[in-house]
């Protein structure tokens, strides 16, 4: 019995050297992985903290009244004005003309992709939606001034060279492929049996689809949908190049406006000096940019409960 005991002494000895390696392999990974978290955290809170800080300089300078109600943005001028609602009207003119084109384009491709489309029509269609995602904006810009303006000036006659229609519409198409593939994704993720019982109930293909897939998927979808205004709204080179970037205080997409990030890029390309009050514009402007996104995802992750919790 002795003997025995000693002759497993070793064996015992090897395991508990095994899991003492292999939990020092667990604890690096661990760490890894929440330094990977802590990066994505603190690059956040020094973005936060660089706008905000900024910002406070700002709003010594300038009140946040006349910040608010001001309907002219002339930071640059002698006769300086700070009216954000004129960056802020042209930020939510184009993005609401992008998601009338993404969302119910990117919704029916994601419903076909999904319930109607052959698997082999599916694994080749998809790599080529994604594809239009990864194409520059720049180049969307140049797209949307060269070809879509001209087309839309054939319709409108009216329309200037520059306006939140092409710049919205193209951006509508560059958002398609985030909205569809994500939205796709959910509806797969539906239980077949709950597509099986509405067969069973004499429902059709069209009908379950709309009917019961996508109010089951719908969280996903208004996951999808928020990625979509946020990457809107932080859009920048097609509306600098087809928008105008003209001040313009509107809310007809028909017209030439400036927004929030391609007034950013415009003072960012000067030659202003730092610490100036038409310098720190682009700090503040920043920030109500990032509040407004913080809004829109509030805004989301409610939605996102309230069909979860109905469904």
């Amino acid at each position: 019995m002795t003997a025995n005991n000693a002759s497993d002494l070793p064996q015992v000895s090897d395991r508990l050297a095994k899991n003492a390696m292999r939990n020092v392999s667990e604890r690096i990974i661990e760490s890894i992985l929440f330094a990977a978290a802590a990066v994505s955290v603190l690059t956040t809170i020094g973005i936060v903290y660089v706008l905000v800080s900024e910002s406070i300089h700002f709003f010594q300078n300038v009140s946040i009244v006349d910040f608010l109600t001001d309907t002219q943005w002339t930071p640059l001028f002698d006769d300086a004005h700070f009216g954000i609602m004129v960056l802020i009207s042209g930020t939510l003119v184009s993005s609401a003309v992008a998601l009338a084109v993404a969302i119910p384009m990117g919704t029916v491709i994601a419903i076909y992709l999904s319930e109607f489309a052959h698997p082999k029509v599916r694994e080749t269609a998809k790599p080529i939606l994604e594809l239009l995602g990864g194409i520059p904006t720049i180049v969307f810009g140049y797209f949307a001034l060269l070809m879509v303006t001209p087309l839309l000036q054939k319709v409108f006659p009216e329309l200037p060279g520059f306006s939140l229609l092409s710049a919205g519409l193209v951006m509508g198409i560059m958002i398609v492929p985030y909205i569809a593939s994500l939205s796709e994704d959910a509806m797969r993720a539906v239980p077949m049996s709950m597509r099986e019982g509405s067969y069973a109930m004499g429902a059709t293909k069209l009908y379950t689809a709309i009917h019961v897939v996508v109010p089951a998927a719908i969280s996903g979808l208004a996951a999808s949908y928020i990625l979509g205004i946020s990457r809107a709204v932080g859009e920048t080179m097609i509306l600098a190049v087809a928008a105008g970037m003209q001040p313009n205080l509107t809310w007809n997409p028909a017209e030439p406006a400036a927004t929030i990030t391609s007034y950013i890029v415009q003072v960012a390309l000067g030659d202003l000096p730092h610490g100036s009050i038409g310098y720190q514009t682009i700090f503040a402007a920043g920030l109500t940019l990032l509040l407004i996104t913080l809004c829109f995802n509030i805004l989301g992750q409610w939605l996102r409960r309230r069909f979860r919790e109905a469904y």
